[in-house]
């Protein structure tokens, strides 16, 4: 049965997919705005990722993981993060951080709990069922005037092969959680993105030997520079005003002296600059390296049984390969004919509205030089304004325009490579949000509820 409450003269909702941290800012600023919605939650508490062991089945967090961007630059505008924290909290405070935001803002008996959206259908007209299935396991199909997507794209893992076969235990960094199942073993970690490192050298203390394999180099950036944060290390006005190419040099200066070379690690110098690939992130890379703890091995060429064989010709006994190859952007419940992420291309208008597909916005679905949870607050204030009708949208055609010339531009400011479909830079992206906005005032509005 379809409940047809958007079409029969009560308010349209607007329905909300996940309540983790892009979820939940979207939920508080609708709340906020008097925009009715339902949000719908698969698992039985809010945090999406940052729940550690997250019952829905979706985090990718393991018990050491830390944040990566400092304190105050994750914070939400209006709900900053506790002054006696650590500059880099762990997963557990970042949880607990979430968790505040929903009690302060009151909104938490919004979110519908353990329920699983199904499928997202057009109706036609702007309008949208939604079917999902609840802890009865019976499916409901819902009508709404617009759909708010914020399932997240760090759960469905991305697996690469190779020739040969392996004997030993393999996984991806998705399901490691903690470090006991390297005691006594050859660990190969594949990859040299954030979560390769951390795994990586955790795994470096314990295991009996550990090695990480680099397709190619990447400018590893430490936590601290000149004893800040290094996203703090230069002025929030620099990064929102002056073009990339002209805050390259200034930054490479400073990473430079505060690290020096890759090569100086035993790393392979990257072939491209700084400021042209999502940050590698590490405190603790440099430190494992120089103390012999973890030994850097080249692409992989062939898995050999219980060893594996590298592209410069060595060969390593290795009993449990951990593969950090990243994730698959993923929305099981559209149909492809809706939105087709193939190789992780998403192609929307400010990386939010489908230009084709009235009343679908999407949150969180961006890979920033810093937080998320800001840029999700932003975008979730701009299809506010879309749903209040106090902003509207341009022709589809100047949409598709933009879609096309940020296609370009980050074709051109980054490496080739699926992890940077969706990136932005932190600051200009925020900035962008807001002027979009006020320019929407002079364009077509179609208001949630007329």
């Amino acid at each position: 049965m379809i409940d047809h409450s958007s079409s029969n003269g009560s308010p349209r909702k607007a329905c909300i997919i996940g309540a983790g941290s892009s979820g939940i800012a979207a939920a508080k600023t609708l709340r906020e705005r008097g925009i009715p919605y339902d949000c719908f939650e698969m698992g039985s508490g809010i945090g999406g990722m940052w729940r550690y062991d997250n019952d829905n089945g979706r985090s990718s967090a393991y018990k050491s993981l830390h944040i990566n961007t400092s304190r105050d630059t994750m914070a939400y505008s209006d709900f900053p993060l506790p002054r006696d924290w650590v500059p880099f909290p762990d997963h557990s405070h970042v949880l607990k951080y979430f968790e505040s935001y929903v009690d302060h803002f009151g909104f938490r008996d919004t979110i519908t709990f353990r329920t699983k959206v199904e499928k997202v259908e057009p109706a036609g007209n702007g309008e949208w069922n939604v079917t999902v299935v609840g802890p009865d396991g019976q499916p409901r199909t819902n009508r709404y005037g617009a759909v708010l997507v914020a399932n997240g794209h760090h759960w469905n893992p991305r697996m690469v092969t190779y020739p040969g076969e392996f004997h030993g235990q393999q996984m991806h960094s998705h399901h490691y959680r903690t470090p006991d199942l390297v005691v006594g073993k050859r660990v190969l970690v594949v990859g040299f993105g954030n979560s390769s490192c951390d795994i990586a050298c955790e795994s470096s203390r314990i295991a009996d030997a550990t090695f990480m394999s680099i397709r190619r180099g990447a400018h590893v950036i430490p936590k601290y520079m000149f004893g800040w944060a290094m996203d703090t290390i230069l002025p929030k006005w620099l990064w929102s005003y002056l073009p990339w190419w002209m805050i390259r040099p200034i930054f490479a200066a400073g990473l430079w002296w505060a690290r020096g070379k890759m090569s100086w690690y035993g790393l392979p110098e990257p072939e491209h600059r700084v400021l042209q690939e999502h940050p590698t992130i590490s405190a603790d890379l440099f430190n494992v390296i120089g103390h012999g703890y973890l030994k850097i091995k080249p692409n992989v060429q062939e898995l050999c049984g219980d060893s594996v064989k590298f592209v410069d010709g060595s060969v390593e006994k290795i009993d449990l390969i951990v593969w950090c190859t990243g994730y698959n952007i993923t929305f099981p419940f559209f149909d492809n004919s809706i939105i087709d992420p193939l190789n992780n291309e998403v192609r929307l208008y400010h990386q939010v509205v489908h230009p084709d597909q009235p009343g679908l916005y999407f949150i969180g679905l961006v890979q920033p030089w810093g937080a998320i949870m800001p840029l999700a607050e932003a975008q979730a204030k701009w299809v506010a304004d879309l749903l209040a009708g106090t902003s509207g949208l341009p022709p589809r055609e100047k949409m598709l325009a933009e879609i096309q010339q940020h296609r370009a531009e980050i074709e051109r400011r980054y490496t080739k490579s699926t992890r940077h479909t969706i990136q932005v830079d932190f600051y200009p992206y925020q900035n962008q949000l807001t002027k979009v906005a006020k320019r929407g005032h002079n364009w077509p509005k179609q208001p949630l509820n007329p």
